[in-house]
């Protein structure tokens, strides 16, 4: 048996590596809890007990539910956004409404493989201080991301605050028709969802478009 000694080495493992792997399983435990219940059924208690963890490390790595319900969120947004950059980075030099349809395609199937990122930031945020500014911060992000790779290919005459509103009003309905498919209100498979919204994107580029 490992003894711990002044440099708080125990069981061949530092102090550290331990915060560290108990913050990562509250994490896996909130998200697992999350993915199947909504953010309203994370709580302390709840996620020590599936993480296997008593009450006194949970303060260890969070001073309270509202920052794990927080590092859970950021988690799921940063994969999403590395879904969404990637795509953009692979369609650097391909026509706009195909690239579009490409970028809509990897998040769409994304979201399809792991709904519990879909409920986790596109889910109903109602009630919680923390998360509904993550939410709409979060769709801002995205209309810039999308502005910024966007407007290079469009007519220099382009109004910039016409295609802002464009991109936010296609972003937003993304969204909202994310968080519907996932919560089984609408009846189509990913297929669909890529379809139709490749179609409003498609629209909404051509409205930017010389006449």
């Amino acid at each position: 048996m490992h003894a711990q000694g002044p440099t708080g080495i125990y069981g061949g493992r530092s102090a550290e590596a331990r915060r560290s792997d108990r913050q990562l399983r509250l994490l896996a435990a909130a998200r697992e809890i999350w993915g199947a219940e909504g953010w309203a059924a994370v709580t302390m208690r709840g996620v020590c007990g599936r993480a296997g963890l008593v009450d006194r490390y949970f303060y260890q790595s969070f001073p309270d539910r509202d920052a794990l319900l927080g590092a859970v969120w950021d988690q799921e947004r940063d994969a999403l956004v590395a879904q969404v950059v990637d795509a953009f980075v692979g369609n650097a030099d391909g026509d706009l409404v195909g690239a579009l349809r490409t970028v809509i395609d990897a998040v769409v199937e994304h979201l399809r493989t792991d709904p519990a990122c879909a409920r986790i930031v596109l889910g109903d945020h109602t009630g919680s201080a923390v998360l509904e500014p993550r939410r709409r911060e979060m769709l801002r992000t995205f209309a810039d991301l999308l502005v910024d790779w966007a407007g290079p290919r469009l007519p220099q005459t382009t109004d910039p605050a016409r295609l802002r509103m464009s991109t936010l009003l296609g972003v937003g309905g993304f969204a909202e028709i994310i968080a519907a498919w996932n919560a089984g209100e609408l009846d189509v498979d990913a297929s669909q969802i890529t379809e139709h919204t490749a179609v409003v994107a498609a629209l909404l580029v051509g409205s930017h478009r010389p006449r």
